[in-house]
């Protein structure tokens, strides 16, 4: 279904090329995983499929690409979207209409389509991804996964060969991101629909791959997920776990990790218990209210965060995680409730932006956003300057995060994954009494958010208070010390990382699955196995 022959592609202005000689085939009714690291090409790889790139990217691609015996090269997305049905990595950015219906009517209607064939594919693709009761929705009143499944079903509806998912997960919380999967699995399953998915959350989607791609250093290699992440440095927690206990072969889903311990047991000391934090009191806020018209996206909340302490919110998509960390940064708006952050007790809100970005630096969902000079080396040494820190402090941040990028690349150039990253390197670097991070590993792979984690616990060693909200569940049992969950803008849950996440089936860690409620990473596996 899909090849890719001796493909090599350049940006325009590029020394050396993103991927070169590039073999690729994929069946057709298979789902193939796409992974690497933050920056490694993978959006340029998908991108080649349905010709964004080149075509609106710019850059030299040589070799051919052929879809469904095809060749695509030269041809422009409009030419091939009864071909190829392509979702990026925000699928509201995508959304041109107000309504569900209109959204999955749209694309065939820039086909030609006879509206009675467009009718009877609407009502089919509402019953096949289960939206039916959604059909006159407004699409800005949708969860995540809700706007997830209208991205794919507008696609869906103009009857492609081929799905192209960029990182279809990655701001969903686990219930809904696992709803998506699922709806994902049946088109392979029932439709024979050819899936190349990009993925840095590899547990979540390593069950339903029939192949998995591993792009690195420009080069790709495929092959079954098994024989890939036996030596792959990108793998999710059940394989290292898998790796750690010498299984053979390597589990690729929880239930086959729980088949291994049956027959071959591990022996374990008991885990030891993380230190409640003892700090002062860094932060403090009280009945925070957060409301939008009629619509209260925070209710009367209380959050305390002690100097070393690592808090992480969860919580399913619209539970109020962002505009609580809004509100107590001092930028969102808040109905009631008062923040007081430090010995003095000043509130964020209360004092200018630079005093308020000291006090709470956040880092936003829309990274970006923080982003406006030329170069990469403009931002980094903007930030030294701004947080008076010795020259090359934010850059040597940003290394740990994600090495290798260009230091006269243009920010918005930069992959979201290396976008995200340097946003944090920049708000680091001013180290801030209190840290506030709103989906802080979206893009990352597993070893950015590894250096992400000891970068967060050393600023916490060194007394200053972290909160983030996140749906990594695997990211949240690392690095967080307390649990917050938050529902319909309410708390509803709060304690020690162990007995929080162990409370959930929704946000329990794969090892917790496989060896019990008292074990959250295979680094606490590693440090007491006997």
């Amino acid at each position: 279904m899909i090849d890719l022959r001796h493909v090599t592609f350049a940006y325009d202005g590029e020394s050396s090329a993103t991927l070169h000689h590039v073999d690729l085939h994929i069946p057709e009714g298979e789902l193939a995983l796409v992974a690497g690291r933050t920056g490694s090409g993978k959006s340029t790889l998908l991108g080649m499929l349905n010709g964004l790139v080149p075509h609106f990217t710019g850059g030299v691609l040589r070799g051919d690409v052929r879809i469904a015996g095809e060749s695509i090269v030269g041809r422009p997305p409009r030419e091939l979207a009864h071909l190829v049905g392509y979702v990026g990595q925000d699928p509201a950015a995508g959304f041109v209409t107000h309504t569900v219906e209109e959204e999955l009517a749209y694309g065939m209607e820039q086909l030609g389509l006879p509206p009675s064939t467009m009718r009877r594919r609407v009502e089919e693709t509402l019953d096949l991804l289960g939206m039916a009761d959604l059909r006159e929705r407004a699409l800005r009143t949708l969860s995540g996964g809700q706007q997830q499944r209208v991205a794919i079903g507008s696609v869906l509806t103009m009857h492609p060969r081929v799905l192209v998912l960029d990182e279809p997960t990655s701001a969903l919380d686990p219930t809904a991101a696992e709803d998506v999967l699922a709806t994902i699995a049946r088109l392979v399953d029932d439709l024979a629909l050819t899936v190349v998915l990009a993925e840095h959350r590899m547990e979540r989607v390593i069950p339903f791959a029939d192949q998995l791609v591993i792009v690195e250093d420009g080069t790709v290699r495929s092959g079954p997920p098994a024989d890939l992440l036996a030596d792959s440095p990108v793998a999710p927690p059940l394989i290292e776990l898998g790796r750690l206990a010498g299984w053979d072969p390597l589990p690729l889903s929880v239930r086959e990790a729980r088949r291994h311990v049956r027959t071959e047991p591990f022996v374990l000391t008991a885990p030891p218990r993380r230190a409640e934090p003892a700090g002062a009191s860094l932060l403090e806020a009280e009945g925070i209210t957060v409301a939008y018209g009629a619509t209260r996206a925070v209710d009367d909340v209380d959050i305390a965060l002690r100097a070393g302490e690592v808090l992480v919110v969860m919580g399913r998509n619209g539970s109020g995680k962002s505009s609580l960390l809004w509100a107590i940064q001092g930028t969102g708006s808040r109905r009631s409730g008062r923040v007081r952050v430090g010995v003095d007790g000043v509130d964020p809100a209360e004092v200018t932006a630079d005093e308020a970005r000291m006090l709470v630096g956040l880092v936003p969902q829309t990274a970006a956003d923080l982003l406006y000079l030329e170069t990469v080396t403009d931002e980094c040494a903007a930030a030294d300057a701004q947080a008076g820190a010795p020259t090359g402090t934010c850059r040597e941040l940003l290394n740990r995060l994600a090495p290798g990028i260009d230091s006269t690349h243009h920010p918005r150039d930069l992959s979201e994954g290396q976008r995200l990253a340097l946003v944090l390197a920049i708000v680091l670097t001013a180290r801030p009494r209190v840290i506030a991070l709103d989906e802080p590993t979206r893009g990352l792979d597993y070893r950015a958010k590894a250096e992400l984690a000891d970068v967060l616990r050393g600023l916490a060693e060194d007394g200053h208070g972290i909160i983030l909200s996140t749906h990594d569940v695997e990211f949240a049992a690392t690095v967080a010390d307390t649990v917050a969950v938050m529902a319909d803008g309410e708390v509803v849950s709060r304690g020690p990382v162990e007995r929080v996440l162990a409370e959930s089936p929704a946000f329990a860690p794969q090892v917790s699955k496989v060896l019990g409620p008292q074990w959250l990473t295979v680094g606490q596996v590693e440090r007491t196995l006997l």
